[in-house]
């Protein structure tokens, strides 16, 4: 009898470690997914925070009186302008495309990519409209189009991260 008891305490005691070796190991798991969770959202925050600071700066440019942008047709959007900047102007306009950039490497979700590219479109426009007229006189559909077009991207950027829905009104200009 005591063969039996010592082969069943021995079973029973490597039975313990088995499962506690496994409850560590998926412990660690869940940790290390946790954590890389985290670090990614903190890129992405990083990333859609990079990119609200670049076009509202390329926007504010081509609100600059002395701003010197000219326009050309798009050559794949036909009806559409392309805005061109001058030495001052290039820094706005690259900023904004690496940050756009940067949207579509860390973005996981098809509607933030949807809504950024939006606010991407909607930021060119006023820039190609400010190459026709004076900055006061800019047609106020296409900030309407920017606003819209930033609540979007805000309202996908949320889901996207986790955080809860915001009211409309938050969201808008």
């Amino acid at each position: 009898m005591n063969i039996v008891n010592t082969a069943i305490t021995g079973a029973v005691a490597l039975l313990g470690v088995v499962v506690g070796g496994w409850l560590s190991i998926r412990n660690q798991d869940r940790s290390w997914e946790r954590d890389h969770a985290r670090q990614w959202r903190d890129i992405r925050l990083a990333a859609y925070k990079d990119f609200v600071v670049a076009y509202r700066q390329y926007v504010a440019f081509a609100l600059e009186p002395a701003a010197n942008i000219s326009a050309v047709p798009h050559p794949r959007l036909p009806g559409e302008l392309m805005p061109y900047f001058d030495q001052d102007g290039r820094p706005y306009k690259e900023g904004l495309e690496a940050a756009s950039t940067a949207v579509r490497l860390v973005s996981e979700s098809p509607d933030t990519l949807n809504a950024a590219r939006d606010v991407v479109r909607s930021v060119r426009q006023i820039a190609a409209a400010r190459a026709t007229c004076s900055e006061t006189a800019l047609p106020p559909e296409a900030f309407e189009r920017l606003w819209s077009a930033q609540a979007a991207f805000l309202l996908a950027t949320r889901r996207e991260l986790g955080l809860l829905a915001m009211s409309r009104g938050v969201a808008d200009g």
